[in-house]
């Protein structure tokens, strides 16, 4: 009898294995690359496509903000595409447009790890300021030019260092990540930033303060 349950458990775990109904899901796992446009111009061209189609009633300023947002993922659902409000090379396509930068749904994983380890305590704001500087750094010759190699240069980052990178990000720091790729960027280009009641490094206070969200300095 025992040897007979034994069988027919087994039997059942690959029935499930085989009908696709066993799955083991990631963490993370969108269904788009995550597209980032390299200049606000083209964060102008999505919004002028979406506002000529009737999507999109705001300002052309280049800035994927929540109302950007909304009209992008009315189109996807129109459209068919899947309506997560990124604007991937799929939704890119479905509106006759192209990009000349990427970043894989890995790359997203990584920078909501280090916004929620860097910034979880600080305002919304403060914490797509912190994947601003991680972008800015990414684009600036003085650092290197992908998230991965920004995030894990020596020193770069205290909760690199301390562990803390290996937190897993909640809702919060994916948002604030996706917000940063979508272009809201609340330091103005700023490529540092540090809270003055803990730094201990003299260099940084020599650098020129642009503005202060939260606990944190942003600086150039």
């Amino acid at each position: 009898m025992k040897k007979q349950k034994i069988f027919i458990f087994l039997l059942a775990i690959f029935a499930l294995l085989y009908s696709g109904t066993f799955v083991l899901i990631d963490a993370f796992s969108p269904s788009e690359e995550i597209v980032v446009t390299a200049s606000q111009s083209e964060n102008k061209q999505i919004q002028q496509k979406l506002k000529d189609l009737g999507y999109y009633y705001g300002n052309i300023d280049g800035i994927l903000g929540s109302q950007s947002v909304t009209a992008i993922k009315n189109f996807q659902r129109d459209y068919g595409l899947t309506v997560d409000g990124i604007v991937g090379p799929n939704t890119l396509k479905a509106l006759g447009l192209s990009s000349t930068a990427s970043y894989t749904s890995q790359d997203l994983y990584l920078l909501a790890k280090c916004v929620h380890a860097e910034a979880r305590g600080e305002p919304y704001v403060g914490q797509v300021a912190v994947a601003a500087v991680i972008l800015n750094r990414v684009d600036s010759p003085e650092f290197p030019n992908t998230i991965s190699g920004v995030i894990y240069q020596p020193w770069a980052f205290t909760a690199v260092h301390d562990g803390q990178i290996n937190l897993e990000p909640n809702e919060s720091a994916y948002s604030a990540a996706k917000d940063a790729l979508n272009g809201w960027d609340p330091t103005y280009g700023c490529l540092y930033y540090y809270n003055p009641e803990t730094a201990t490094s003299e260099w940084i206070w020599t650098r020129t303060t642009v503005v202060t969200i939260g606990k944190h300095v942003f600086a150039i």
